[in-house]
């Protein structure tokens, strides 16, 4: 059996988009993978068929040793295995990963370090506080405030580090933050010298409080401020008014329900993320193949008999070339079709099969496709792809302009079972916006939630990608408090970063 390896990443910490590109890559060809309490979980989605185990390590909480976790990578090695550690920040800064190297060397086992964004610069690029600055800091520090297991914590150190440097970065120093503080002052720092405490840096729940060496102790213990956190102490901490620029966004720290399938899901997820939300995914709705897969079938066996083929969302798309491959067939099969998409998501679905999209829709609806087609010309004959259930005013619209309209499904949508952790999100008041991309959503989170739906999101705000989508929740009883004018996800984040600024 050839050896394997392990590659020690930095997930970074806060929002999984800052790990690197080679910790991504590695990520998503391991084998196992052992992760830290404070890699994001998102990164996971990355590795779906690794076996995965959570090693992190919390301050009294049962957690794995040490000793354990270097047995468990070396272990796995000996099995062959590519094995990512996935550690919060940078594996080598405050974090064992040497330890578990040394581990590594010692039983033969070849490794490799991947560097990741370390916590206290994402803390002070997400509070926008810098660690330096031309006239405030020329140095700084980074030191733990959580002492080797078994010796006793001393002031000495942090009473000569108070007037050596500039600015102190100090690490899961929560605990001690009393003594800390007046170890400090007693060093010859100011009382008034300003701190920051960064809580979760660069996640929704990013929290940041101000005060001084005197007065932070009892702002943080008053906030409920915990690890894990960076203690920032220096004159930098008064630059945060100019250039704070993350937790002052409109969707900071809301939550927004996503009910989308899985996979569109993530990528709705990863878009809210970037605009300081929380994302809860809820697959209100799961994708199947269609009840009667012989209409798909006999669509692709004549596909080269259509002038035009069109496809009203990315769904769509990844059903039948799914089906088409499946086939034997590929791009080739379109032969001298047209292809018609409802709007740019559907567009760039069909891009990663290699094909575009001769028309995409202006508006981004039915009704917009068919006048798109038309204004083309009216076709002999024409393929529809779509949901199993779905509006039928493109094809009425082609029908009646004298094109013949082959109505295929290929998916349908049916409601998930996700109605008791809905419910119990809704009464813990854990939700504070609703994203409804399609009516399906609607109706699958509507039926989820039962008799106490409209009660549920009238407590929040509901947001519709369109017309069609608003039109089905007033249908149900729901009002409507913002719709997008571009029927696009960062269309709708768009509108809601509006309606929330205005209401400032």
């Amino acid at each position: 059996m050839n050896p394997g390896k392990v590659f020690l990443i930095g997930a970074g910490p806060g929002d999984p988009g800052l790990i690197t590109v080679r910790g991504l890559e590695l990520l998503s060809r391991a084998d196992a993978v052992l992760y830290d309490a404070l890699a994001h979980p998102a990164l996971l989605d990355a590795c779906p068929n690794a076996e995965k185990r959570n090693v992190g390590k919390r301050y009294g909480q049962d957690s794995a040793t040490q000793t354990a976790i270097n047995a468990e990578l070396v272990a796995l090695a000996r099995e062959g295995k590519r094995v990512v550690r996935l550690k919060g920040g940078d594996p080598l800064l405050f974090a064992r990963g040497a330890e578990e190297l040394q581990a590594l060397h010692e039983a033969g086992i070849e490794f490799e370090i991947v560097p990741g964004v370390s916590s206290p610069l994402a803390a002070s690029a997400y509070s926008g506080i810098p660690l330096t600055h031309r006239e405030l800091s020329s140095s700084v520090t980074f030191i733990t405030g959580s002492d080797r297991e078994g010796k006793d914590w001393s002031p000495a150190s942090w009473q000569k580090l108070a007037t050596a440097t500039d600015t102190i970065c100090i690490f899961m120093g929560m605990r001690w933050i009393e003594e800390i503080m007046q170890a400090i002052i007693s060093g010859g720092r100011s009382a008034e010298t300003q701190v920051a405490v960064v809580q979760w840096a660069a996640r929704p729940e990013q929290r940041v409080v101000c005060g001084t060496l005197r007065s932070i102790p009892g702002i943080v213990r008053a906030e409920g401020i915990t690890n894990p956190a960076v203690i920032i102490v220096g004159e930098v901490v008064a630059l945060r008014d100019q250039l704070r620029w993350f937790d002052n966004r409109p969707l900071f720290g809301k939550s927004l329900l996503v009910p989308r399938p899985a996979e569109q899901g993530r990528v709705t997820a990863a878009a809210i993320r970037a605009r300081g939300a929380s994302a809860r995914l809820l697959p209100a709705i799961e994708i199947r193949d269609p009840t009667d897969p012989a209409p798909l079938a006999r669509a692709i066996g004549e596909l080269r008999s259509f002038e035009w083929v069109l496809f009203t969302s990315a769904n769509g798309v990844t059903r039948f070339t799914r089906a088409l491959r499946a086939a034997g067939l590929d791009a080739r099969a379109f032969a001298k079709a047209k292809i018609g998409a409802i709007g740019p998501k559907t567009a760039t679905e069909l891009e990663s099969f290699g094909l575009s999209a001769d028309v995409v829709a202006e508006e981004f609806v039915g009704e917009g496709l068919a006048r798109a087609v038309l204004a083309q010309g009216v076709p002999k004959r024409v393929l529809l792809a779509r949901a199993q259930v779905a509006r039928d005013a493109l094809p009425e619209l082609l029908r009646r302009a004298g094109a013949q309209v082959d109505v295929v499904p290929v998916y349908e949508t049916v409601a998930a079972d996700a109605g008791e952790a809905l419910r119990a999100d809704f009464e813990a008041g854990k939700i504070d916006v609703a994203l409804f991309t399609s009516s399906s959503t609607v109706n699958a989170v509507v039926d989820t939630l039962g008799a106490r739906a409209v009660e549920y999101l009238s407590r929040i705000t509901v947001a519709s990608i369109g017309p069609i989508t608003s039109n089905t929740l007033r249908e149900r009883g729901v009002h409507v408090d913002v719709v997008a004018s571009t029927f696009t996800v960062d269309g709708l984040l768009d509108a809601l970063e509006s309606h929330f600024l205005a209401k400032r």
